[in-house]
């Protein structure tokens, strides 16, 4: 782990899947979700590794490079080489060493309930960080990836905890509830969650202890900019 004054580093993890299962819908990062925390943390003065479960070219939602969901972050992302490059050329999560880094942002977007959310080292690799108090940022459907991580006394990490995620209510606005593997919201309460939510598409970051979740696409730059914060220690 990082001591001294050596420059905080933080793992960003993205999904490697581009597909919504058999729908045929194309799916993968949610574009300002990744842009946002991308430069909200190198400003910050971070450095930013990106990495996905099959390396190289990590997908990003067609959608969301679209209007109305392009940002201020995405628009100076689509311009920048070195940004670009990042997301061609991820690190393979395996071969990254992560007990290097002081914290991990997870974006959202749907591809992730197909890999991340039941990848035995994403699920290792969040109750690690859990366990070591290293803060661990998800937004929008990244919170999904806690279903099943058990924290070492067996209970579900979960249980308890104040968190926010994307909301069944949002899902169903764009017709995609449907679609997916399960519903976030109705698992994580399952598992004993504080689940909280407000309007749909509002800003809302939820912090209890090392977990700092976001509702939505619009919560990834304050999320981003409390964990930046949070860094500063």
């Amino acid at each position: 782990m990082s001591t001294g004054n050596k420059q905080k580093r933080v793992l960003l993890i993205m999904s490697s899947v581009d597909e919504m299962g058999i729908s045929g819908k194309h799916t993968g990062t949610w574009f300002t979700e990744l842009a946002a925390p991308y430069y909200i943390l190198t400003e910050a003065g971070y450095e930013v590794v990106l990495a996905s479960p099959n390396g190289g070219a990590a997908p990003i939602d067609w959608l969301s490079m679209k209007a109305p969901f392009t940002t201020e972050y995405t628009r100076r992302f689509m311009a920048d080489e070195v940004a670009q490059h990042a997301v061609k050329a991820t690190r393979k999560l395996r071969n990254v060493d992560y007990d290097t880094f002081d914290a991990v942002f997870f974006p959202g977007g749907y591809g992730l309930l197909w890999d991340l959310a039941h990848d035995s080292h994403v699920i290792k690799l969040i109750r690690d960080f859990y366990t070591s108090q290293r803060p661990i940022a998800m937004v929008c459907h990244a919170p999904a990836i806690l279903r099943d991580v058990k924290l070492p006394n067996g209970e579900y990490l979960v249980k308890g905890v104040n968190l926010t995620g994307f909301k069944n209510d949002e899902d169903s606005e764009i017709e995609l509830l449907k679609h997916l593997l399960f519903s976030l919201e109705d698992e994580l309460k399952g598992r004993g969650a504080k689940y909280q939510s407000k309007t749909n598409w509002e800003a809302n970051v939820v912090v209890d202890g090392a977990l700092m979740t976001g509702q939505s696409p619009a919560s990834a730059p304050p999320l981003a900019e409390a964990l930046a914060l949070r860094l500063q220690g």
